[in-house]
């Protein structure tokens, strides 16, 4: 039995895939630069910027056993900001006992120069460096993604990606596909990823081990946001419809009853 309410996107007017095509095209590339700045936000914590890891995303939440939260910053998202050897010096520095002296004539201009143009107070989210008062507290043993960090990212990331899997499921609930519970699964995979990825990350805080969580988590999210868009966009504009659908209009079979 077909639903005469709701058709296949061959059955819609050219206005209404050209509205969805271009929507999607916008939402993937969109994705494709958080990945992105996932990447770049992460790579590097466990000292190999070459790729992201296990091991890094324990760091970004539970924080590091043997650096602190300055060293773990300019090892990952902040390593491109200071050369090599400006990153060497500061290292040198906390290695050293964090000394005030050497921070007044080794550290403080490196900052000065590199960083106070973001980290000036300006911005109530990350650290101030404008003296070795408050560049002491960074140099303290890194423990994470604090609970207030998490809590404002979490309500951020829960009302956005919410509203852009309602979308693409909402253009993906076009598609003809067999079984029906697959195309079920795929549509509510992503909504429940959202809230095993935000909580694991309250986890990973004090269970490290939970940081596999996240990574299945954000796999499974982007498994099910490529299969929506690459379906799609493919039946939306190179599919052919089996010739019963075809013979029906396009109205899609719906889930449970005899077709």
């Amino acid at each position: 039995m077909s639903n005469r309410g709701f058709f296949h996107f061959s059955a819609l007017p050219m206005s209404t895939r050209m509205v969805y095509t271009m929507t999607l095209l916008v939402l993937g590339t969109g994705y494709l630069f958080a990945m992105l700045q996932v990447f770049f936000s992460h790579a590097g914590l466990d000292g190999n910027a070459q790729n992201i890891s296990a091991q890094d995303i324990r760091i970004a939440y539970h924080g590091s056993e043997s650096d602190t939260r300055l060293v773990a910053a300019l090892k990952g998202p902040m390593a491109g900001m200071l050369p090599e050897s400006e990153r060497a010096v500061i290292f040198k520095w906390v290695e050293s006992g964090a000394k005030p002296e050497a921070f007044e004539s080794d550290v403080k201009p490196i900052l000065t120069e590199r960083c106070l143009a973001c980290h000036d107070g300006s911005n109530p989210h990350i650290p101030l460096l404008t003296s070795f008062e408050e560049v002491s507290k960074v140099v303290a043993k890194d423990t994470g993604a604090t609970i207030p960090t998490l809590v404002r990212v979490s309500h951020i990331h829960l009302f956005g990606i919410t509203f852009i899997f309602f979308i693409v499921s909402s253009i993906f609930t076009h598609a003809y596909m067999r079984p029906l519970w697959l195309k079920c699964v795929i549509i509510v995979l992503p909504f429940l990823t959202i809230l095993t990825d935000i909580f694991s990350w309250y986890l990973t805080k004090w269970i490290p081990g939970f940081a596999w969580f996240i990574i299945i988590s954000g796999a499974l999210m982007g498994i099910s946001f490529t299969a929506q868009w690459v379906i799609s966009m493919w039946q939306m504009w190179f599919y052919t419809l089996p010739a019963d659908l075809e013979e029906c209009g396009g109205a899609l079979p719906v889930l449970g009853r005899k077709q």
